[in-house]
């Protein structure tokens, strides 16, 4: 019995998820010499262990000095000292975005196809999020256009394998999207209250502060689209498929209520890593400091001890939004509560604007992830 596997190769992952609940909350994947962990207590519990690290990426000699500054410098990655500076550093740049309205994004995407049959992943779920992020830094058309158009490559970073020719695409557009964000961020009205700031509370140098402020802002770049993407294509899927769904009466709080309980039925991202630092006691089995662990939060998220009649969606739960999608203490996703905002404004200008929506095709494609559920294509029909 493995704990890994491609989403693209499981129709129904949550039945798997389910039964490990019941008999092995705590596995030992002999095959990937990895923990595997699926109930809502044990996940719970390791994310909160200041012994359970964000894994390191093994140092890549083939990656230039922007994509490796980049990496070091990211609060998802990093632990310790250097994750307090990195997350102060994101959570300011968030305290700074600008409101952006998001139905005049939707608009420009939706206009772009006449037919009224889109896929929308392709045009709006890789689009809107990093274009609503470039835009509350009032980034301008020409650079912003770059960035969205490379933004998938860009992701790749994140990647701990990664193949000769992704180095390469890396390399050449993490030094232009850098010296692109440097440029842009030197011009931002609060550029220099953040840096001041940052350097001050930690008594690190200007040179150092400035490349942690970069990096951070390329790092909402990446993880607005991590983050929302699949969000964005989920809860279509459930809107379209519920039948307790129904459209009628619909506002941004049953929206936002969709989105919510989504984000615990069907979640985009179905497991993070952890790595023991130290000997961890969990049901009575020790997990040996520099053990590899798999928080399956997927599986937690549909914990019968946690949530009352986990397998079916109602969006009158009333604890959704304790749901481990987005993690829980010091490594929890800073898109939290953007990504849920913007996925209920650009479903209620879709729901508002269109009053027949269909979804085009029977089954969904998955991407070959291990880590994310996330749909290849949902084709739709807008009338």
């Amino acid at each position: 019995m493995t704990a890994l596997f491609l989403q693209s190769e499981i129709e129904n992952p949550y039945s798997f998820y389910q039964k490990m609940i019941e008999e092995n909350p705590v596995y030992w994947d002999e095959t990937n010499q990895i923990w595997a962990l699926y109930s809502y207590e044990y996940c719970l519990e390791i994310l909160n262990n200041t012994n359970a690290h964000i894994p390191a990426f093994a140092p890549n000699p083939n990656l230039n000095e922007y994509a490796s500054r980049i990496i070091s410098n990211l609060a998802r990655l990093s632990n310790g000292i250097q994750h307090e500076i990195s997350k102060e550093t994101a959570g300011l740049l968030f305290s700074y975005m600008k409101t952006v309205g998001i139905n005049s994004i939707m608009e420009e995407l939706l206009q772009e196809n006449l037919s009224k049959k889109i896929n929308w992943v392709d045009l709006v779920c890789k689009k809107l999020p990093i274009l609503t992020v470039l835009k509350s830094f009032d980034f301008n058309e020409v650079d912003s256009l770059f960035i969205s158009e490379n933004i998938t490559v860009l992701v790749k970073i994140m990647q701990p394998n990664k193949t000769e020719e992704d180095v390469e695409l890396i390399n050449t557009l993490s030094e232009e999207i850098y010296l692109i964000t440097e440029k842009h961020i030197t011009e931002l009205p609060f550029y220099e209250s953040l840096i001041n700031r940052i350097a001050a509370s930690y008594s690190i140098s200007s040179e150092e502060t400035i490349s942690i402020c970069i990096s951070n802002l390329i790092g909402l770049f990446i993880q607005s689209y991590d983050a929302c993407r699949g969000l964005l294509s989920n809860s279509l899927l459930q809107i379209l498929s519920n039948e307790n769904s129904s459209k009628k009466g619909f506002d941004k709080i049953w929206i936002q209520k969709m989105v919510v309980e989504t984000l615990r039925f069907d979640p985009p991202i179905h497991n993070t890593r952890r790595i023991a630092v130290a000997d961890i006691q969990l049901n009575g089995i020790t997990i040996k400091k520099n053990d590899p662990i798999l928080v399956v939060l997927a599986g937690a998220n549909r914990d019968l001890k946690q949530f009352i009649n986990p397998m079916l969606f109602d969006i009158e739960r009333n604890n959704s939004a304790e749901h481990l999608t987005f993690g829980i203490g010091g490594h929890e996703c800073l898109a939290k509560y953007f990504s849920i905002d913007l996925a209920a404004d650009a479903l209620l200008y879709l729901l508002a604007n269109y009053k027949n929506i269909s979804i085009l095709e029977n089954k969904i494609e998955y991407e070959p992830m291990i880590n994310a559920r996330l749909p290849k294509a949902i084709w739709i029909s807008l009338l």
